[in-house]
């Protein structure tokens, strides 16, 4: 029987009964075994969470064009090879905001992940500190920001909504600082959440804000899957917001995310009592164009992450690796530019960094590995994508990461 460590008092239940599950050698030889791309983990997320559950992580906003999108405008972008090169070894290292990352690539905010697995963000950050990565922390977790500190050896991030208002963010951020966390991402496309038709329909709503009349429908598909039931209740049930500490009630209960955020728009005007308040680099997340992008820069941003919310904002945006190069070319070097959206093999981050970016981050890929899998899935899936862009490179004929750029990829013509 596995043994919890004391609950903090910030908390809202057991603190990572899991661990010792998903470091069984029978866990990860499975997922090696079975598992050979993102997709493979994403068929195994559907088979083991509720339906509800899964269309959270996987679906988009309205028709989910731009959730569509993200993935195929990758394949408008060809790879240009040198071939007879012999590649003894590939570099896949580089650094990030100043802190050394085994592979260009961060861990994606990821709001109630604990609906995927249980304690999901501290298993996710735990695997990704164990591969050299970065993980971001979203404000809309359902885990305390100072237990995900400290179950990772590596760098952490944290990202902001205004939540609560000013006064609850700045207490959140302190906590952060605190905590050890080394960046603020700054979220600025969430005016209000996207409609997303997928959940909807089936029921994550009324599941977790709806009262007993409301859920009765949606009771069959949680029952379908007793494996994903009996992890959650352990979990504790239904999360609160421990990092979003509200006046005279405490830990925000699970709420109407999209009204919460309809009072609480972050502004431009915001970042210079943010910028008092986060004395590290702040990353903004949320960029389109590249006018957002010099306006981030003259705010004061260390970085901007080219994103569209993985299509589940506003519909019919361009694909994320499709403004990327507008966004390089407005800033230059003065700030780092990573990008997110559609990430789904090693040749993807290596069409992102030879087009301008730092970094990828990654959201759903990493997601299906946590529904799949826990811990184990979050490091099969950091497994596939760096195995995949170590394939990519020897095959390009290109020695290392730090070498690649718009030389090795070539833009598909359009008609």
């Amino acid at each position: 029987m596995l043994t919890p460590r004391p609950v903090a008092p910030w908390t809202c239940g057991p603190v990572d009964p899991w661990t010792q599950y998903n470091n069984l050698p029978m866990v990860r030889r499975s997922l090696t075994d079975t598992v050979v791309c993102i997709d493979d983990l994403r068929n195994l997320a559907r088979r083991r969470v509720p339906r509800a559950v899964f269309d959270y992580l996987d679906g988009g906003a309205d028709g989910e064009v731009t959730l569509r999108e993200n993935s195929r405008a990758f394949d408008d972008i060809h790879l240009r090879p040198r071939s007879a090169v012999a590649i003894g070894h590939v570099d896949l290292r580089t650094t990030i905001l100043g802190a050394a990352s085994a592979l260009p690539v961060v861990l994606a905010p990821l709001g109630s992940s604990r609906l995927f697995y249980p304690r999901a963000e501290t298993v996710a950050a735990r695997a990704a500190g164990e591969a050299g990565l970065i993980y971001t922390l979203s404000t809309l977790a359902g885990t305390a920001l100072e237990e995900v500190a400290q179950a990772t050896p590596g760098v952490s991030w944290y990202q902001l909504y205004l939540v609560g208002g000013r006064d609850v963010a700045r207490a959140a951020m302190a906590r952060a600082r605190t905590a050890g966390f080394t960046a603020l991402v700054v979220t600025i496309d969430t005016a209000v959440a996207g409609m997303r038709e997928r959940d909807l329909r089936n029921g994550i709503k009324a599941l977790v804000t709806g009262n007993l009349l409301q859920r009765l429908p949606h009771v069959p598909q949680i029952l379908s899957r007793p494996r994903w039931l009996a992890d959650f209740l352990r979990d504790g049930g239904l999360m609160h917001f421990p990092n979003v500490i509200l006046p005279d009630i405490g830990p925000m209960p699970y709420a109407d995310v999209g009204a919460l955020l309809a009072q609480s728009v972050v502004t431009w005007d915001d970042f210079s009592w943010i910028r008092r308040e986060w004395p590290g680099p702040i990353v903004v997340k949320g960029v389109h164009t590249a006018d957002d992008a010099q306006r981030a820069v003259e705010a004061g941003a260390a970085a901007v992450i080219v994103s569209n919310h993985g299509g589940r904002q506003l519909d019919g945006v361009e694909a994320s690796i499709h403004v990327l190069p507008e966004v390089v070319d407005a800033v230059g070097s003065r700030v780092e530019v990573f990008m997110d959206g559609g990430i789904r093999r090693g040749s993807d981050i290596a069409k992102a960094v030879a087009l301008g970016a730092r970094a990828v981050l990654i959201g759903r890929a990493y997601g299906y590995g946590l529904a799949a899998g826990g811990g184990a899935g979050v490091t099969r899936a950091i497994d596939i994508l760096r195995a995949d862009l170590v394939r990519t490179l020897t095959l390009l004929g290109c020695p290392s990461v730090a070498a690649l750029d718009g030389s090795y990829v070539r833009r598909r013509s359009p008609g």
